[in-house]
């Protein structure tokens, strides 16, 4: 039998869902666009359901209270990733923050990032690298005045820019950047594509060493790409580091430095592999994932003209029009944060989190949910629920305007970020970059479509959520003193 049914021992039974297929499960009624479908499939069979992938068990889970369950109640049973083989292979074999199993190790290597660089004291000591990059985006939309620009682009290289400055201090020159940002991010895309792409090697284990997809030869291509930037970044470090030069410390010099100090016997050894592992995590991870939400938000506040012109209003009252956005500008503009976590919650950057995999069969909901499941929790679903929101479909910024909402993963109503211990480590750097960067384009310019184009908000989903067309905008200088755009 393909499901074994009996209760032995008095189980409970899995949760229910469509009929499988001997051997293919639900695999040949799986439907691209994954996050509008489980959501289908909820509105069927109930807010925790069993999907087969083969011989792999998925369960989906589209309800706050049954998310509780999972993320608060039994956090450490399902503290767990389920690991892809692309997973595996992009990240030096799944030793990264991402994809390492939960215990010392993952311990380690969140602390290390969380308190080196994505702390408070730390992101704001980087505050001019960020104003810098801006101020660059800015001058190149402004000698693109009048003329369609590629939104998402430039949102994306301004991200990676301050990424990359802040890990080794290296970024795309001003000459190169037009080219650059479309071949980085296409280079990106393919790699989020990849791993979201449904792998037989994953559903059938006793398949993969056949790789009958590529995947597994494509996402190796991949990273050996990365790999060699990486590579060649620790060697100029390695190379500085016996200097005795008075330059201040990136975070890659941090961890090269954690690697040579490592003498105490009881710590857990950080290595290059483990460097490298970071580095991909936090380029791929938090250039992409923050520029995406940027691009979607853009796209929803041009279709509504009148939250852009509130907008407009707070920034000219906090800021006026004599000088540019800093980012102590941030904190009084309580309707641009609304608008922020409305766009979080219409499109949230991963839609199912990163899939979860308990590490002992548990019962959840009253349903059993076996070891090693592959565990969904659709929060674009949960984001969407028209028993929590307002017609949940419509960009309406106003909800989130008296406080009640934050994205602390606290209230299961309401978790772009996720929750629990796997919750995004780095939220703080992402509001930061959203704020600042979108406060200062949409202070600086206002932005039209060229002429005939109709804004388009479809979504595509993977194992991340991206605009699947690109926001085309055209720039115009809000202010009249041309000197501020230099």
């Amino acid at each position: 039998m393909f499901i074994k049914k009996s209760n032995k021992g008095n189980n409970p039974p899995l949760p229910p869902g469509p009929k499988p297929l001997p051997l293919l499960g639900n695999l040949l009624s799986l439907n691209p666009d994954l996050h509008t479908y489980f959501t289908t499939l909820a509105s069927d069979y109930g807010p925790i359901f069993t999907l087969w992938f083969g011989k792999k068990v998925g369960i989906v889970i589209s309800s706050p209270a049954i998310a509780k369950e999972v993320l608060k109640d039994q956090d450490t049973t399902f503290a767990n990733h389920d690991v892809p083989v692309a997973g595996f292979e992009s990240s030096y074999g799944g030793i990264d923050i991402v994809w390492s199993p939960y215990g010392p190790e993952w311990r380690m290597l969140r602390k290390i990032c969380v308190r080196e660089m994505l702390s408070s004291t730390n992101l704001d000591s980087v505050y001019e690298l960020r104003r810098n990059e801006l101020r660059k985006t800015i001058k190149f939309f402004h000698t693109r005045r009048g003329k369609p620009v590629n939104f998402g682009e430039q949102m994306f290289l301004t991200v990676l820019n301050v990424i990359t400055n802040m890990l080794w201090g290296g970024t795309v020159k001003e000459d190169e950047r037009a080219k650059l940002g479309a071949e980085f991010r296409q280079f990106f895309a393919k790699i989020i594509a990849v791993l979201g792409s449904p792998n037989i090697s994953d559903f059938y284990p006793a398949l993969a060493r056949f790789d009958l997809q590529g995947i597994q030869k494509k996402i190796r291509a991949l990273a050996k790409r990365f790999d060699e930037i990486f590579e060649r970044m620790i060697q100029q470090k390695v190379k500085i580091s016996g200097q005795s030069g008075k330059e201040k410390k990136d975070f890659l010099q941090f961890l090269l430095q954690q690697v040579k100090d490592e003498g105490d016997a009881n710590k857990i050894p950080l290595t290059i592999s483990h460097i490298k592992a970071i580095l991909m995590d936090l380029v791929v991870g938090g250039t992409d994932t923050t520029s995406n939400t940027i691009e979607f938000t853009m796209a929803e506040i041009m279709n509504k003209p009148q939250v852009m012109r509130k907008i407009h209003e707070e920034l000219d009252r906090v800021v006026g029009k004599d000088r540019m956005v800093e980012e102590t500008d941030i904190q009084k503009l309580p309707y641009l944060y609304s608008v922020m976590k409305e766009g979080l919650r219409l499109h949230p950057v991963f839609p199912f989190l990163i899939p979860h995999c308990p590490s002992q069969t548990s019962t959840i909901a009253g349903y059993t949910i076996p070891k090693g499941a592959r565990v969904f929790i659709n929060i674009w679903a949960i984001h969407r629920d028209p028993s929590v929101w307002e017609n949940p479909s419509e960009f309406r910024p106003q909800r989130f305007l008296d406080g009640k909402w934050d994205y602390s993963g606290n209230d299961f109503n309401y978790f772009p970020f996720g929750s629990g211990r796997r919750i995004c480590a780095g939220t703080a750097m992402a509001e930061r970059m959203f704020m600042f960067s979108l406060a200062s384009m949409i202070h600086s310019f206002e932005w039209k479509l060229p002429q005939g184009d109709k804004l388009d908000l479809t979504e595509k989903c993977g194992i991340m959520l991206r605009k699947k067309i690109p926001l085309v905008a055209i720039p115009i200088p809000r202010f009249s003193d041309p000197s501020l755009y230099e």
